[in-house]
């Protein structure tokens, strides 16, 4: 017998409604007061992520493997959370926080104890999602965390497609990042492509995989058209931004990331790995992200 399937959460304020998938704790739809969804729904034929939440790495190690001391690992893309269920802790009807703990499967191929809460929150117009990662073994615990929000593209608005562009809070001069056919950091830098603030987003710019800002200015960023009503998606505390579709596919993933996939022909200890961030025994270490939809 097939397991079931854990049901969706659902919280709202009289401007936004989401739903929130146990499976990953990853939100699962955003809608406006209108009803209208701004949030990729999963087709699997395309892409299957809505919202994913990356731990403990963001992006591709070299080789699959997680090195500690003399021990190797195997762990796959983007780590596992992803993939496992979350137990629901708390739920009201504008907040909900989920938790998951490490096992047996999860030690086998991240070697540390920890707790892992995703908290939603809707105020108003404003959906806030905050990570918090605890070190609950004897050992300092590196790790990642990343957010990977799909929105559709174009929005709900009935604005084209090609009249979409993602507007950064400040100017962002600095050279982006690039991967290469192993998903792991090229260490050449290419010219950004941010003009007077703006990225006008065109199906050409993925052709190389996800655009990378490892050095940026920006706290914040919009995204829609000109004249049509456009998301804010807020990101204190983040070292890396990606941006990324698939080429001709109907959404676009502005993703907020502390930590990065390996640089190429990286084979060093997962502690000297570049972006992670470590996390004392008895500590936590939070992570957060704020989704804004025209109220």
């Amino acid at each position: 017998m097939a397991e079931a399937q854990p049901h969706l959460i659902n919280i709202s304020s009289p401007l936004l409604a989401a739903e929130i998938d146990p499976n990953g704790a990853q939100l699962h739809s955003l809608k406006d007061r209108l009803g209208r969804d701004y949030l990729w729904h999963g087709d699997p034929t395309i892409w299957a992520g809505r919202a994913p939440l990356l731990f403990p790495i963001v992006g591709t190690l070299n080789g699959g493997k997680l090195r500690l001391g003399s021990r190797d690992y195997a762990l796959a893309r983007h780590g596992f959370a992803r993939g496992r269920v979350f137990e629901v802790v708390t739920f009201t009807p504008s907040s909900a926080v989920f938790c998951l703990r490490s096992s047996p499967a999860t030690l086998a191929v991240y070697p540390f104890e920890f707790v892992l809460e995703i908290r939603y929150e809707i105020n108003g117009p404003a959906l806030s999602v905050e990570a918090a990662v605890r070190n609950e073994g004897k050992d300092s615990m590196p790790a990642s965390l990343g957010f990977h929000p799909g929105f559709l593209w174009p929005l709900p608005s009935g604005e084209p497609r090609a009249a979409h562009f993602i507007e950064f809070e400040k100017d962002e001069p600095a050279p982006i990042r690039r991967i290469d056919a192993q998903g792991l950091l090229s260490p050449q830098s290419h010219p950004t492509p941010v003009t007077n603030r703006r990225l006008l987003l065109a199906d050409t710019l993925f052709l190389d995989d996800v655009i990378i800002l490892d050095t940026f200015n920006s706290r914040r960023v919009s995204y829609g058209a000109e004249s049509g009503p456009r998301i804010e998606i807020g990101f204190t505390d983040a070292r890396y931004l990606g941006i990324w579709t698939k080429p001709g596919a109907p959404f676009v993933c502005i993703e907020p990331w502390q930590g990065v996939t390996d640089p190429a022909g990286f084979n060093g200890d997962f502690l000297e790995k570049p972006g992670i961030f470590v996390v004392p025994p008895g500590q936590s270490h939070s992570f957060g992200m704020t989704i804004s939809l025209p109220s």
